[in-house]
């Protein structure tokens, strides 16, 4: 699936990384306990995710995770924005709920992490 199938599937915005709408992901995982995203070791992967915060960039920057979904209209600062497009991370943001933003992606063919 590629993130432009995504933002289209969540009726979602590209904040940064337009550029990269033709990249495919493969996988998604959601949480907001970054914590749990540190463990995993997957490529292709869409971080989905309602913490707006500067720790989603650092997380997603330290696990190779190229594109994060931020849902329930959860909207990136300016300092986010600047740190993700230095890191070459595309953000998007969803007025879905992580719940049904997920079960979209899945219905479209977004296969789990596990």
């Amino acid at each position: 699936m590629t993130l432009q199938e995504v933002v289209s599937c969540v009726k979602g915005n590209v904040v940064c990384g337009g550029e990269h709408l033709a990249r495919d992901v493969e996988l998604g995982f959601a949480s907001d306990l970054m914590s749990d995203v540190l463990t995993l070791l997957n490529d292709d992967l869409l971080l989905i995710t309602g913490l707006a915060n500067i720790q989603s960039i650092r997380t997603a920057e330290m696990s190779d995770i190229h594109q994060i979904l931020y849902v329930r209209n959860k909207q990136p600062t300016r300092d986010m924005v600047e740190l993700a497009q230095q890191q070459d991370i595309t953000l998007m943001t969803t007025p879905c709920s992580m719940f049904k933003a997920s079960a979209l992606l899945h219905q479209a063919g977004l296969k789990p992490v596990y």
